[in-house]
């Protein structure tokens, strides 16, 4: 079993950034289906329809809102240059002005605004191509947070960010990804750090917990 992220990205899984969307496994879309359709954790959810790594300070996109609710989760999304190119490319309405997004309010930076957790995906598949975590400060959001490897997601529970990926070996094929790993990120010092990470095999019912690198 692996745990963490500090193991490199097999050659098997950097293939182009359509292959990792197309080829996932049936699982895979399954788990991030009910993710995107579900309503749990502690977070409201508005539902529409790389190596991940933590950033802080991109430019903020407009704000001056008294309610998240009223922030255009796509606008923000296309308008934040932390996003990238082949996301945005994804970022197009599936069935008239309906975008592949699910949203997710609540708190996980522990201020006293609404944090905004979006979540693009694939319009056919569901599946998750990009992950995101918006702060509002002095009045503007701003993003904090990015994860663009694919399938990716990111939620909240319990006031902890859960983001949700598949990991490949050495020779695994895109279309099959040995396991799957779930890193919880804590809020500290202005930046999401992560704290720990579970590892599950496919075809296995073993996992493997461990804190990540420098996260206590």
């Amino acid at each position: 079993m692996r745990g963490g992220l500090t193991e490199p990205e097999p050659p098997a899984a950097h293939g182009t950034f359509q292959a990792a969307i197309t080829g996932v496994s049936v699982l895979a879309v399954l788990a991030l289906c009910a993710s995107a359709c579900g309503t749990g954790g502690t977070g409201a959810r508005d539902e529409g329809p790389a190596h991940a790594e933590a950033v802080v300070g991109s430019t903020p996109s407009p704000g001056d809102y008294s309610d998240p609710k009223d922030i255009d989760a796509v606008s923000l999304v296309k308008d934040d240059p932390a996003v990238s190119t082949e996301v945005k490319r994804e970022l197009k309405p599936c069935v008239a002005d309906d975008y592949p997004v699910d949203v997710e309010y609540g708190n996980l930076t522990g201020g006293a605004a609404t944090d905004i957790v979006v979540n693009v995906l694939t319009c056919t598949d569901a599946v998750g191509v990009g992950s995101y975590v918006y702060h509002e400060k002095d009045g503007r959001y701003q993003n904090v947070f990015k994860a663009e490897e694919p399938p990716v997601y990111a939620e909240i529970d319990r006031g902890s960010l859960v983001v949700t990926k598949q990991v490949y070996a050495k020779d695994d094929r895109v279309s099959s990804p040995s396991g799957e790993t779930v890193i919880t990120y804590m809020w500290d010092a202005g930046r999401f750090t992560k704290k720990y990470s579970t590892h599950t095999e496919y075809g296995n019912t073993g996992t493997e917990t461990a804190p990540a690198p420098g996260g206590g």
